[in-house]
Parts: C-alpha cells; sequence; structure tokens
C-alpha cells in the first residue's frame, strides 16, 4: 500500500478511454491464458493411447490402459508444477518485474512442451517417468504464467472496463481447450486416413498400429508453438507502469512508456516516488486486516471450483464412455478413439465452455463479480446433483443426450460463474 498524492501516470491509465493497446493487451496476455490451457488439458486427450500402446496386454479383452497411479501421475502432475510455480513467479514477478519473468515462463513452457514429446525409452516405466518430469516443468512454467499474465492485463486496464478486461484475457482458456480438441482430431482423423487398422476386437495388436505413437506426442509438443510464437510480442510489451513507479520507483521511465502507449504527454513526478512509503507488507496485521478476508474468500472458492472445474475436464472421456456416448473402446481402433475423445470434447468446448467465458466478459461490469459467482456456484450444484443422483436413469440411451446437455451446463455456470470470477476478483 502506497501513500501521497497519486501519480499522473497512474491516474492516466486509470481514466484512459478504452484504446488499441488494451486489446494488443488482451491479445498478448490472452495468449499465455491459450497456451496454459492446451498444454494442460491436451493430455486428456492422449491417456487412453498411452495405455494402449504402453500397457498391451496380450489376450486381454479390453485394450491396454494406464495403471491408476500411472494415470493419476500423468494427468496431474503438471498441476503440482502449477501450484509451485505460481508461489516462485509471483514473487519472482514482483522483484524482477512482470516483462522479464514473462520471458523465462514462455522458454520454459516452450522446453518443456518440446521434451513432453520426446519422451523416449524402450521400457513403458522410463517414458511415462521422463513424461511426467516433463509436465511437472511445464505446469511449473504455466504457474507462472497465471498470475502474470492477470496482473498485466489488471495493471494496463482503466478502471471503468478492467473487469471485462481480464475476463477477456482469461476467456482464452476457452479457446486453448478447444483448440486442443480440434487439433487432435484433425492429427487423428490425418493419421486414420494415411493408416488403416482394424478394432480392437477384430485384431487387438493391429488395432493400434506404430505410427499412432507419434499422434500423442505431436499433440503435446504443439502446445511449444503458441508459446514461441507469443514470446517475441510479450518482449515488446513495455513493463508496466505500475510496477516501474511504485516498485522499481522509476518515475521517468513509467512515464516514458506509458507516454508512447497512451499517446499523451505525461509527467514524470519523480519527487512523488520519493515522497511515497510503503504502509505495510503483505504478510503484516495490517494487510491481514484490510484485506484478509478478501483473499481468503477469494482463495477458498477458487480452490473448491477448481476441484471440480479441473478433474471434469481431465476425466471427461472416462464419463462419455461410462454413459456411452462414446463407443466401447474394444470396438475401435487406437486413432479411431483418439478422435472421437476429442470430437466430444470439442463439442463441450464449443457449446458451453468457451459461450460461458464470454458471458462473463459481456456481463462481469453490468452484474458484477459477487452476484456472477453465486449465480455460477448454484446452478453448477444444481446439474451436478441432477446428474448424479438418478444416475442409473441418465446411462441408458434413450437418455444420454439429456445427460450432456446438462453436463455441458455444469461447464458454461463455471465460467459464466466461479471459474472466470475468481480471477477477476484478483485483479
Amino acid at each position: 500500500m502506497v501513500v501521497g498524492n497519486k501519480l499522473q501516470v497512474l491516474d492516466a491509465l486509470d481514466v484512459a478511454k478504452t484504446q488499441w493497446y488494451h486489446f494488443t493487451a488482451i491479445i498478448i496476455a490472452g495468449m499465455g491464458f491459450f497456451t496454459d490451457a492446451y498444454d494442460l488439458f491436451c493430455i486428456s486427450l492422449v491417456t487412453k493411447l498411452l495405455g494402449r500402446i504402453y500397457y498391451h496386454v496380450d489376450g486381454a479383452k479390453s485394450p491396454g490402459s494406464l495403471p491408476p497411479n500411472v494415470s493419476a501421475a500423468v494427468n496431474g502432475v503438471a498441476f503440482c508444477g502449477t501450484l509451485a510455480g505460481q508461489l516462485f513467479f509471483g514473487w519472482l514477478g514482483d522483484k524482477l518485474g512482470r516483462k522479464k519473468v514473462y520471458g523465462m515462463t514462455l522458454m520454459l513452457m516452450v522446453i518443456c512442451s518440446i521434451g513432453s514429446g520426446l519422451s523416449f525409452s524402450s521400457n513403458p516405466k522410463a517414458v511415462m517417468a521422463t513424461l511426467c518430469f516433463f509436465r511437472f516443468w511445464l505446469g511449473f512454467g504455466i504457474g507462472g504464467d497465471y498470475p502474470l499474465s492477470a496482473t498485466i492485463m489488471s495493471e494496463y486496464a482503466n478502471k471503468k472496463t478492467r473487469g471485462a478486461f481480464i475476463a477477456a484475457v482469461f476467456a482464452m482458456q476457452g479457446f486453448g481447450i478447444l483448440g486442443g480438441g480440434i487439433f487432435a482430431i484433425i492429427i487423428s482423423a490425418a493419421f486414420m486416413a494415411s493408416f488403416h487398422a482394424p478394432p480392437y476386437e477384430v485384431d487387438p495388436v493391429g488395432s493400434t498400429v506404430p505410427e499412432a505413437d507419434y499422434v500423442w506426442r505431436i499433440v503435446l509438443m504443439v502446445g511449444a508453438l503458441p508459446a514461441a510464437l507469443t514470446y517475441y510480442w510479450r518482449l515488446k510489451m513495455p513493463e508496466t507502469a505500475r510496477y516501474t513507479a511504485l516498485v522499481a520507483k522509476n518515475a521517468k521511465q513509467a512515464a516514458s512508456d506509458m507516454s508512447k502507449v497512451l499517446q499523451m504527454d505525461i509527467e514524470a513526478e519523480p519527487q512523488k516516488i520519493e515522497q511515497e512509503k510503503i504502509r505495510y507488507g503483505l504478510f503484516s496485521k495490517e494487510f491481514a486486516k484490510r484485506h484478509g478476508l478478501h483473499l481468503l474468500g477469494t482463495t477458498t472458492t477458487w480452490f473448491l471450483l477448481d476441484i471440480a472445474f479441473y478433474s471434469q475436464n481431465l476425466f471427461q472421456k472416462d464419463i462419455f464412455s461410462a454413459i456411452g456416448w462414446i463407443p466401447s473402446a474394444k470396438t475401435m481402433n487406437a486413432l479411431e478413439e483418439v478422435y472421437k475423445i476429442a470430437r466430444a470434447q470439442t463439442l463441450i468446448a464449443l457449446c458451453s465452455t468457451v459461450p460461458g467465458y464470454w458471458f462473463t466478459v459481456a456481463f462481469i461490469d453490468i452484474m458484477g463479480r459477487f452476484s456472477i459467482q453465486l449465480m455460477g456456484f448454484f446452478f453448477m450444484t444444481v446439474f451436478m446433483f441432477a446428474l448424479a443422483i438418478p444416475y442409473d436413469h441418465w446411462i441408458h440411451k434413450d437418455n444420454r443426450i439429456g445427460f450432456v446437455v446438462m453436463y455441458s451446463l455444469t461447464f458454461f455456470f463455471a465460467n459464466f460463474g466461479p471459474n472466470a470470477t475468481t480471477l477477476c476478483g484478483t485483479g
């Protein structure tokens, strides 16, 4: 917390009309969330393929699958890295600046995305161990990107539309999920057209062509592409004025940077920087008194939301298989299974996940964060209970469409609700 008259450069940012640089910041920061979502959730598209390739059992009635402990590690290790990365890079971003740390997180994501796809070995355990190693450090980089993307947008935005701008950045997460599904559809369809294979129940070994091993590697490695493309444009963005002026104490540089961005003359006012004093820090009693409840409320609701949101995204393929929306694994070959999983998840993303984010963008500065979050939690609870309590009803073939519609609505209200508003509440 800083005491003193408000700097002209900060006031100019707060009252600035919506300009082109706002949309540039949304796209550049948003591409980080796009990459984060692609990298985190693309693994769910190929885990069944990994089981077929590396855990095939001769004579088994159904295709090979990852053992529960391996499946949990492959799906969840990136989130362990994300937790560590958020804490480390969040701290480092305050020490070195958002711009420098941005470059570090992007490069880490590029290297680890490529490394994930290059997890080679003749031993299945070694492949999974190597994959988990790179997925952990990929998550570590993603963890840094999460808070920095939101921080940069909140520090660039004006007061009037700050909520919509941060929500728009976060909405790119939906396009990342959608992009992963679309790319998996394209790759699996291309390989199916080139390498024909019978269903598992006809030929267990022949149902998984050797070339299928390339599919999961390509899907994971492509996650490096959006991060690499964004790297140059991120480094061209000036450091945020709020960091430069209030943390780095360089009023002249902050005024110079924002004069170019806002295309107006801004006075440096170095004397105000010298007069300002830090009243209290993050772990002080004063901070706890003023903001402790807000921080606790935001983190708690985000934690509770993420239990449902991330588990649903990672394991929706298993839910679709359980209700019969995706055919039995033994009736398909390996590439066909990837295709149908990707198609189902893409449909959910297109019809519910992505629209939910953009409903938040449209209404957040009208309805407010609290109302949207409360509404989202309420309807998520309603639809999940409606799916879980009469579960035997939904597994019948005639009721599958109803199940999918209600299941989709849980994603819609997660994003037109707590998933977006918890992030916006930090801005």
